[in-house]
């Protein structure tokens, strides 16, 4: 492994070569030696096009406390290779593992990975392959992946709903269309069927690993900061039900989990972009209070 003060690009992007082709990556660094460092796992689908906006505010604002940051496009997600059609579920947590190996032998740290939403499912999921990990930094993590596979299938219920009123025919001598649900979806995808949601071709690996996907602790224990934006209200902002159970769920493993909840708006799932200086704030002050500690 490289010397720790051996100094990175200040940003370069480039194709990082994984087993089945390559992926687009932007690597952010310090100009000077950096004092850890951190891969960036992106949400699923149209979330992750939605968080571009904060998760580059968040990247400039680590490495201006003196982090190293590589973010990726996962397979057949941005400007990597392949189309989302083709993902599967492994091979996104194979990008990953891939990136991780990247950053440490670069950067001479071994890096947290840095997952938002479904992200954090692929990332606790590498971070099970890995020799070494630093910690994860978790934003507003999806704690079931059957949960949120199910929640983006609503999206295809109700453009079918719109397309079609239930109680009229079409235009036309056709039948009436049947209003699949989600269970019907998953069953379809099970089946071994692709299914068009919002513009994205969903296949069967992805879904199924999506849907089978837990953020259940993993072996060895490692530090864990837990953020969430928990509403407008600064004074009212916590953590939801699902994720004080789950984190609970982590401390009785043995790991140290920072779990704070910020107020701020939705950002993954807003119709404009937004921005949520209070999750970077938060983010910037606890990574670097675990760095003062090792």
């Amino acid at each position: 492994m490289p010397d720790e003060r051996a100094a990175l690009p200040a940003l370069e992007a480039f194709q990082l070569a994984v087993r089945d082709g390559r992926r687009f990556a932007v690597l952010r660094a310090p100009a000077g030696p950096a004092r850890g460092a951190l891969v960036y796992v992106h949400p699923f689908a149209e979330e992750m096009n939605k968080s571009r906006r904060m998760a580059a505010l968040g990247a400039r604002a680590l490495v201006a406390d003196g982090w190293a940051v590589l973010a990726l496009d996962l397979a057949g997600c941005g400007d990597s290779e392949g189309d989302f059609a083709d993902a599967t579920w492994q091979g996104w947590v194979d990008d990953v593992a891939v990136a991780a190996t990247w950053l440490a032998s670069h950067a001479g740290h071994a890096p947290w990975l840095w997952g938002l939403r479904a992200g954090c499912l692929v990332a606790v999921e590498a971070a099970q392959r890995l020799a070494s990990v630093a910690g994860l930094l978790l934003w507003q993590p999806v704690v079931s992946g059957s949960q949120h596979l199910r929640q983006f299938l609503r999206l295809r219920v109700a453009a079918d709903a719109l397309a079609t009123n239930p109680l009229l025919p079409d235009e036309g001598s056709a039948p009436p269309r049947r209003r699949d649900d989600t269970a019907a979806f998953v069953e379809q995808l099970r089946a071994g069927s692709t299914i068009e949601v919002a513009g994205y071709t969903l296949a069967p690996a992805l879904a199924s690993g999506l849907d089978a996907a837990k953020l259940e602790p993993v072996r060895g224990a490692m530090p864990v900061v837990w953020l969430e934006v928990g509403g407008s209200d600064p004074a009212t902002a916590a953590l939801s039900p699902a994720s004080a159970r789950a984190i609970e769920g982590w401390r009785s493993g043995g790991h140290a989990v920072d779990a704070q909840a910020v107020a701020g708006p939705s950002f993954w799932q807003t119709q404009e972009i937004e921005e949520c200086p209070s999750l970077v704030a938060a983010t910037v002050t606890a990574l670097a209070a675990h760095a003062a500690r090792s």
